[in-house]
């Protein structure tokens, strides 16, 4: 049960949910700096997201439907659960309420620390399933389970920003915008945990099929709804479209020494 196979996915897992504590530590010490970092991580994160969504995670799902199902049946269902996951993706951002918090800070807003709680619960529920699909790939292959933990953890670093920010900005506190990101980020390895605990026995080709239709779409609809356009607003354009092809070629050049 406690084999490398299975437990390597956790520690996958932990890296990516952890790095959000990164995020608070830039708004601690970091000034002009902060804003290229974020473009960089949030780019470079939707290139390598695109990039396994067509090159690893659909076209695996595709090819295990088709097997099981015929080419006609097996395209249309990958098709059918990328879709789904793509609408996962929309009911998260449309259902869960969520502000751009430097605009808050520039209006002095009040209720800067409860949009600083509402984000961290709002990224809480977000990083659950991804520490699930993070196990689940990590589990199938340790290759894609690395390039997903990856890609989630250069986004999870402006996810601690936005978190971290309204929560030190309105309390003067370190260790509250500490704690608070910790906590978004540690429902990651949670996700995780859980997927191994009762997921497990579950996991086959069929299984993992469905779930990497829906990674698919929940990864693409986060890189270009969320990902690039918040990567651009900060006006360093050239910083942006390199770090996207950044991020689209690493995933090919990894699977050369991976």
């Amino acid at each position: 049960m406690f084999d490398f196979h299975s437990i390597m996915p956790i520690f996958l897992s932990l890296f990516a949910g952890l790095s959000t504590v990164i995020g608070a530590f830039i708004v601690f010490f970091s000034k002009s700096g902060s804003k290229k970092l974020i473009t960089f991580a949030l780019s470079f994160s939707a290139g390598v997201m695109i990039t396994i969504s067509f090159t690893d995670l659909f076209p695996t799902a595709e090819e295990t439907l088709s097997k099981n199902f015929g080419k006609f049946d097996g395209v249309l269902l990958a098709l059918l659960f990328l879709i789904i996951g793509t609408l996962i993706a929309f009911l998260i951002d449309h259902f869960i309420p969520s502000e751009e918090s430097k605009q808050l800070i520039d209006k002095n807003n009040t209720n800067l620390y409860r949009v600083g709680f509402v984000t961290m619960i709002a990224l809480m529920l977000h990083n659950f399933p991804e520490g699930i699909a993070t196990y689940v790939s990590g589990y199938q292959s340790t290759t894609l389970g690395i390039s997903i933990a990856l890609a989630i953890a250069l986004h999870n670093i402006p996810e601690g920003v936005s978190i971290a920010m309204p929560i030190y900005y309105s309390t003067r506190s370190k260790s509250k915008a500490f704690k608070y990101t910790f906590l978004s980020g540690i429902a990651e390895p949670v996700g995780a945990i859980l997927a191994f605990l009762f997921l497990k026995p579950y996991i086959n080709d069929f299984i993992l099929s469905i779930v990497f239709g829906i990674v698919a779409g929940i990864m693409l609809y986060i890189s270009f709804e969320e990902l690039i356009p918040e990567s651009r607003v900060y006006g360093f354009n050239l910083l942006y479209i390199f770090s996207l092809i950044l991020g689209i070629c690493i995933i090919p050049i990894s699977h050369i020494f991976l």
